[in-house]
């Protein structure tokens, strides 16, 4: 039994819609939510594993605000793009090309992977007002609190990825290793959201396409941080990072922040990685503060 949603009020109040469209030879699936003649449209794309149910609990506390959510080629109802390696310059071509036919001059949002996908296609040339980044990744996982843990990772990517067939997609797809990550990063001590967010874990952190796609997005965000990107995006950015995130510190958020020409840090106590499920209110009011003009056209 399905664990409840503690934000499906809120997300029932707001329409959604899927869609279909083609990009780069492959069919992206993508969910447009909110109203159509919203004074603001957001291109939000979601993090490894994942897919666009994740961001739902910060949609649903973004009301009147047009979100389109795409499952990122392999992840959810996206199937890979044609004949090509799922590198980090495969998903950000794909997202300029994404966001440049649906939404062109949306406001681009990422969280943790989808920041490096964001942040590489934004210094590439896609045209966007504002970039938000939640749990930016803004150091090289490997050298993260707990590094350790992340080499680990390689190693049962690896292996999924090379062991035979029927073998490596099981432990892949592993019910209890997938648990064990859900619980390495919630911080949360309400059991109810706890339930929710393992439940989130267990329905949608397998639904890659296949192995090779699945461990080409890993080495893509551990080979590659928004550092990388930063001092390239001129546009203003608001980064909403987590005081104990495990796989970024919050130092390295605060040295992140200082990379971009203009950027603005917003700091989440008593959270980690888990900003879209545990936190998603308080990103969302730090999104709606960066994107609401302020007096003399400053933030």
């Amino acid at each position: 039994m399905a664990a409840p949603n503690p934000y499906a009020e809120l997300l029932d109040a707001i329409p959604v819609e899927r869609h279909e469209i083609e990009v780069q030879g492959g069919a992206t699936a993508y969910w447009v939510y909110g109203p159509a003649d919203a004074a603001t449209t957001i291109v939000a794309v979601h993090g490894f594993r994942g897919e666009h149910h994740g961001l739902e609990p910060v949609v649903a506390h973004l009301d009147g605000v047009r979100i389109i959510s795409p499952d990122l080629p392999g992840f959810g109802e996206t199937p890979p793009l044609p004949g090509v390696r799922h590198d980090l310059r495969t998903y950000a071509g794909w997202l300029r090309a994404f966001a440049g036919t649906v939404a062109p001059g949306a406001v681009i949002l990422g969280h943790s992977f989808g920041s490096i996908v964001v942040a590489a296609a934004v210094a590439d040339g896609l045209e966007t007002p504002r970039v938000i980044l939640v749990n930016p990744i803004g150091a090289p996982a490997l050298e993260g609190p707990r590094g350790i843990l992340t080499r680990l990772a390689v190693f049962y990517y690896w292996s999924g990825a090379r062991l035979p067939k029927p073998i490596g997609d099981a432990l892949l797809r592993s019910g209890a290793i997938v648990r064990v990550m859900s619980v390495s990063m919630a911080k949360t001590r309400d059991a109810d959201l706890r339930r929710f967010i393992h439940d989130q874990h267990d329905t949608y952190f397998s639904r890659f396409a296949d192995r090779d796609v699945l461990h080409d997005a890993f080495v893509a965000s551990v080979s590659h941080d928004v550092r990388e990107f930063a001092p390239a995006i001129a546009q203003p950015t608001l980064l909403i990072a987590a005081q104990k995130d495990d796989i970024t510190p919050i130092e390295a958020e605060r040295r992140l922040a200082t990379l971009f020409p203009d950027a603005a840090l917003v700091e989440i106590p008593d959270v980690g990685h888990l900003i879209h499920y545990e936190t998603p209110g308080v990103a969302a009011e730090a999104v709606t503060r960066f994107l609401t003009p302020s007096d003399g056209g400053t933030r």
